[in-house]
């Protein structure tokens, strides 16, 4: 029988604010959308801790047996400053700033996101579209909520009307905000908007004369509203209902909000089955801010250069510190939390790798099988991992209590534990053995020196002694000395 059968999964649900049994739409398929990051800065580790908890739940998913299908986007136009429908596009600010062309901050923070994802070992997403490669697709359904009355076009700009959809609909559902607390809250400008009611949302915005990035549309030469894009990209590769939508805290309003509203006036349909949220990181207690300096981004984190840590750490350390905590927490980042987690991953590593040398006996002091389900309950309580980790731990004593022959474990216990915790530390939770990653990062180095040994080599057979020494004093400098011997040429790292 296949995991996903035998395992129920119970998912906090943002809209309910219960937790449900997970059913998806159609039997052993998952449709799951994130919102991805707006690319005109290097991704900092709040959003980091977002993209990693929804990797976990889509290596969880897979590994129960599901055929997933995660979309991630890249927002490359119309995230406009402060989240709302006036100030500059956050992209061609920093283009402007920079004097380049906005695609080129676009195509500079997508790798160094991509980067970012990949030192921490996250799963590319299935599909992950742009905005700007998606434009038909926004327009058609502008069309469609204009068509069915919900939105109105004045100046070239389309609006959607919060007001008249509420008549029909809820406004404010997933967020708990009532239209009615809305509007008495809002103090409102005459002649400052071209809104009915400042409420309203931009689904087109027709650009100012020095708007760089702008497209042809059937109002103006424009771009799309921010919260559009994701109607967009979810529904074409997920469909207009599909199960899983997640994404941070902080994106709950207005912007999930805006896509439900969208979704439902041009579909009729309630787009996603599971609202998923994840909670936001602070550094030392506060807020993690540039504008205040309580801020690190994860480079300087696996580099330690930064004034807030004591050395440098590990992307699965820091991966593994993040995972302490259950993603709908708030989680501070502290020194002491990073060391603390570092000492105590290097113990389960250290337990795990010695499960190879414990000697079998005839009989087991331990359940095994007992245990192995309760680190499947503990992420069938949604995605529980501080809980899964602590089953590990428990493993952990274990495996040391038999290394020290305290207790006894039959050969199919080790091996069963071997493979679960092989599962849970590698597979769902997609931490990496230090030990093998220096190894293969030593390797790589020693091929690198190899190949320019060989290239000193035949500068010294052509007589060009001046390339030859070069190559011998530049490494010298990086602090690899070589050994010129009768037996070729070596090298040791001073």
């Amino acid at each position: 029988m296949k995991l996903i059968e035998q395992q129920k999964l119970s998912i906090y649900n943002s809209i309910s604010k219960t937790k449900e049994i997970f059913t998806p739409i159609n039997k052993g398929v998952v449709g799951m959308y994130v919102c991805g990051p707006t690319v005109y800065s290097n991704v900092h580790l709040g959003n980091c801790r977002t993209f990693l908890s929804f990797d976990l739940v889509f290596r969880y998913l897979k590994h129960l047996g599901y055929k997933v299908r995660y979309v991630r986007n890249i927002t490359d136009a119309g995230h406009l400053e402060n989240d709302g429908d006036s100030g500059e596009d956050r992209i061609a600010k920093k283009a402007r700033m920079e004097m380049v062309e906005p695609m080129e901050i676009v195509q500079r923070y997508t790798i160094d996101f991509h980067t970012t994802m990949s030192h921490f070992n996250a799963l590319a997403p299935s599909i992950e579209p742009t905005a700007t490669g998606h434009i038909i697709e926004q327009i058609v359904i502008i069309e469609k909520i204009l068509s069915e009355g919900y939105a109105y076009e004045v100046n070239g700009s389309v609006y959607f009307d919060v007001h008249k959809f509420n008549e029909e609909h809820s406004y404010g559902k997933l967020s708990g905000r009532n239209l009615e607390d809305m509007v008495a809250n809002t103090r409102v400008l005459d002649g400052q908007s071209d809104k009915k009611n400042p409420q309203d949302f931009a689904l087109w915005k027709k650009a100012e004369p020095e708007h760089i990035m702008r497209w042809p549309s059937p109002w103006s030469d424009g771009f799309p509203g921010w919260h559009l894009e994701c109607t967009a990209m979810s529904t074409k590769y997920l469909g207009k209902q599909f199960d899983i939508h997640g994404g941070g805290m902080d994106l709950k309003f207005p912007h999930h909000e805006c896509e439900i509203a969208q979704s439902e006036a041009s579909t009729n349909v309630n787009p996603v089955n599971y609202w998923m949220h994840a909670n936001m990181l602070t550094l030392n207690g506060k807020k993690m801010a540039k504008s205040t300096g309580n801020n690190i981004l994860p480079s300087e984190i696996f580099s330690g250069d930064n004034t807030k840590l004591s050395k440098a750490f590990s992307a699965t350390v820091t991966k593994f510190f993040m995972y302490q905590a259950n993603y709908r927490s708030i989680l501070d980042f502290s020194n002491d939390a990073l060391l603390a987690s570092e000492k105590g991953f290097n113990r389960l590593m250290d337990a795990y790798r010695m499960l190879s040398g414990i000697k079998a006996s005839d009989n087991s002091d331990f359940d095994v099988s007992k245990w192995r389900q309760s680190c499947y309950d503990a992420m069938n309580d949604d995605f529980n991992s501080p809980i899964l980790i602590a089953q590990l731990f428990e493993a952990a004593k274990i495996i040391n209590s038999s290394k020290e022959e305290k207790i006894s474990l039959s050969q199919s216990d080790i091996d069963l534990l071997q493979k679960t915790m092989s599962d849970f530390i590698f597979d769902v939770l997609g931490l990496e053995d230090s030990i093998n990653i220096e190894s293969n990062d030593s390797n790589k180095l020693s091929d690198a020196i190899s190949i320019l040994i060989g290239l000193r080599n035949q500068a010294r057979a052509n007589k060009d002694f001046a390339t030859s020494d070069l190559i011998r004093d530049q490494l010298l400098d990086a602090g690899i000395q070589l050994k010129d011997g009768k037996d070729g040429t070596t090298f040791s790292l001073n």
